[in-house]
């Protein structure tokens, strides 16, 4: 996620350099044929591009509304993942820790379990952040999980929803053995059913791409766009002809450049610059769950680095 206010125009323009670089390339094509050769037939009333304009304008204001909209919908089901995984923390502790008194208490059990399923919780958010982004670094949840867990798991498919298949289970064990009791496990199942809508809402955004006709027309209408641009605002240079390949490089830069903003905010888990911070995310969530199993030893806390937070 970028923090910082402001961007390097040299790395903004290495995302958008062949659409600027065609947008040139009409433009002198343009001043050579009008203003060189004198085909002056080519000069295009300015009211086609200005409706053709507002017309754009409009569909790219709608595309990166909807755009947005995704990117900020991927971030609140990340802030409810780390609202519900300090909820399922205190409840773990919490109700483990109330039944001391029992007959049947046993602290070391209570400990383990305390300890065991938190830290499956601390490997489902890094897990869920690795299927996000469709790597492979599995090998980072492993100090979570026991061998024979880490092994299990290597197997499925859907690692997220297996880790929450295995903390079921646990749940069950610890009901049945006396760790928990009563109603503890429908509390507890709660923030577990919480924590699989919200990945199922990150799946739905990471499978679901934006609708296509949105990405086709908007690049079809910004190359017709620029290709007429040099056409329609010529006849404004006639003093100085060659000033039309700046100014359409200019005007073309800022269309250009609103599409691409929105192309790069559909798609919030792709571990790029401008994505969703999960690598972050689950820092905070790993640092706030061991916080309350009461280690002091935490990992460091991330901070942005040249105005990037991944």
């Amino acid at each position: 996620m970028l923090v910082r206010r402001n961007f390097s125009f040299f790395k903004v323009l290495s995302y958008i350099w062949q659409e600027v670089l065609y947008a040139a390339l009409v433009a002198g094509l343009a001043y050579i044929l009008i203003s060189r050769l004198g085909y002056t037939f080519f000069i295009l009333p300015f009211a086609v591009l200005g409706i053709l304009g507002t017309a754009l304008a409009i569909f790219l204001g709608f595309r990166n509304n909807s755009s947005y909209g995704r990117w900020w919908e991927a971030r609140q089901l990340w802030g409810g993942i780390i609202n519900s995984s300090r909820v399922l923390a205190r409840l773990v502790i919490t109700f483990t820790d109330s039944h001391v008194h029992q007959p049947n208490y046993e602290p070391k059990r209570s400990e383990n379990f305390k300890k065991t399923l938190i830290y499956k919780q601390i490997a489902w958010v890094h897990a869920l952040r690795i299927h996000l982004r469709k790597q492979t670094t599995w090998e980072e949840i492993r100090p979570f999980l026991s061998e024979p867990e880490f092994a299990e798991l290597s197997q499925a498919q859907n690692k997220p929803n297996y880790l929450q298949l295995q903390m079921g289970r646990q749940i069950y064990e610890a009901m049945a053995n006396g760790t928990l009791a009563g109603f503890d496990s429908f509390q507890i199942e709660g923030q577990l059913l919480a924590l699989a809508n919200y990945q199922g809402g990150c799946e739905r955004i990471k499978n679901t791409p934006m609708l296509r006709q949105y990405d086709f027309f908007t690049r079809v209408f910004i190359f017709i766009f620029i290709s007429l641009l040099p056409f329609s605002i010529i006849d404004s240079f006639k003093n100085v002809p060659i000033l039309v390949i700046p100014f359409s490089v200019l005007i073309a830069f800022v269309f250009i450049t609103i599409n691409k903003v929105g192309v790069v905010n559909e798609n919030p888990f792709e571990n790029r610059v401008q994505d969703v911070p999960l690598t972050a995310l689950c820092n905070t969530i790993e640092r706030d769950l061991r916080e309350a199993l009461g280690e002091t030893q935490l990992p460091a806390k991330l901070e942005p680095v040249d105005g990037i937070l991944f």
